[in-house]
């Protein structure tokens, strides 16, 4: 009679080969560093984010009367994802862009806005923002954040030109564009961010981007418009947009916590940088509260605020090379996603590409000492090695034991001798 095979020998076998598949996963996943990948960043607001009142980029061109967005009443508790995407918390210690103005071209900016501290400088009818996005935008680049500092802009020293690129609704215009590119050229402003972006491209503003350029200043520019409100932006084909399209702009998309464009965003070419712009916080024009704001233009202020911040840390850098800074230090991506922090920190080689050598940054840092780490992955290496040797040890002495089991605890071929 053959003995059956006892269920502690089969439950040491199943144990055995469980811990052989998984030691050697486990182990190694302890001594890897930290990923760098985008979408391992939480957004701040958790699941089911805040509850603010959306910043619309324009009002209803078919209303008979112009109502300006109102107040919003509600005030954001927490920092959202964008301003931990660019690890504005560490960029601040470096600098906040004190010295740098940016020129704004958007629906106005009001210059009494909650935390934009009188830094801002209006022409013409910039003070009435209607809309409300052209001061939402300037808080993204210079706010301070009013009581909420961890909601400041990406450049809160910096100071604001604020040029009207739309109608009173919020309509691009180009000769208003136009004129509002030239006027931040003749203010000298060290950086010029366009956050509507155009159709057509036309001579007169391919004129006064050259212009704007060769007299020093970074011109940052949205890539494409935000998608109509009506159908998908499937339906409408690929295509340049301008001043974004023109030679030396920095051209500017918007994109998810995860890396991604928005479903539905206008398609083109011509894009350098992808920066958050989805579910970002900022002030408006009237009161104290925080609304919600997305798109192209949001994506394009936070570039403006990098190059603020990169301006200030560069002084002496020309503009094509402060904009090669923002594109070299990009987290790598199908689109180079903007990196603030190592926009102003990273040490750049001839070319441009960030120089090789333990000394990465402007200033001294302190480096890690990954020696413990060292000692910690050699541990682990050891113990798996260690521990696969004694799982296969122990899968042999069960496999053995069952067979011995099977022949009655007898040695291989006893029983030939019997006839």
């Amino acid at each position: 009679m053959r003995p059956p095979a006892g269920g502690t020998t089969r439950l040491l076998y199943g144990a055995g080969l469980a811990a052989a598949l998984l030691l050697p996963a486990a182990a190694p996943a302890q001594a890897a560093p930290p990923s760098r990948s985008p979408a391992a960043l939480p957004a701040a607001d958790g699941p089911k984010g805040q509850e603010l009142p959306g910043m619309p980029t324009a009002l209803d061109p078919r209303a008979e009367t112009v109502a300006c967005t109102p107040a919003s009443k509600e005030e954001a508790k927490k920092q959202d994802w964008s301003r931990q995407r660019l690890d504005l918390d560490r960029l601040h210690r470096h600098t906040t862009g004190a010295g740098v103005t940016v020129a704004l071209i958007s629906t106005g900016v009001d210059p009494g806005a909650e935390g934009l501290d009188g830094r801002v400088t209006v022409q013409g009818q910039a003070a009435d923002d209607c809309v409300g996005q052209g001061t939402f935008l300037a808080g993204l680049i210079a706010g301070t954040g009013g009581s909420t500092a961890r909601l400041a802009g990406v450049a809160p020293s910096a100071r604001i030109l604020a040029l009207r690129g739309t109608d009173r609704r919020g309509e691009p215009d180009s000769t208003l564009v136009t004129a509002a590119v030239r006027a931040a050229t003749a203010a000298k402003a060290d950086v010029i961010a366009v956050a509507v972006a155009l159709p057509r491209k036309e001579a007169a503003l391919t004129r006064a981007v050259a212009e704007a350029r060769k007299a020093g200043a970074v011109v940052v520019a949205a890539a494409t418009p935000d998608p109509p409100s009506r159908g998908s932006g499937d339906e409408i084909p690929s295509r340049t947009y301008w001043p974004a399209g023109e030679p030396g702009v920095l051209a500017v998309a918007d994109m998810l916590p995860g890396g991604t464009r928005p479903d539905g965003a206008l398609s083109t070419d011509t894009v350098d940088l992808a920066a958050p712009g989805a579910g970002v916080v900022s002030g408006g024009p009237r009161g104290k509260g925080h609304y919600l704001g997305g798109g192209t233009a949001v994506a394009t202020a936070y570039a403006a605020g990098a190059a603020a911040a990169v301006r200030a840390t560069h002084p002496d850098d020309p503009a094509d090379a402060l904009t090669r800074r923002l594109t070299a230090t990009a987290y790598p991506a199908d689109i180079p996603q903007l990196d603030a922090y190592a926009a102003v920190t990273t040490v750049l080689g001839a070319a441009g590409a960030p120089a090789a050598g333990p000394e990465r940054a402007a200033e001294p840092v302190a480096v890690r000492d990954t020696s413990d780490t060292d000692r910690a992955t050699g541990r682990a290496t050891l113990f798996v090695l260690l521990g696969s040797a004694g799982v296969l040890s122990l899968l042999w002495a069960g496999f053995a034991l069952t067979r011995a089991r099977a022949r009655g605890w007898r040695p291989a071929g006893a029983g030939a001798t019997e006839s």
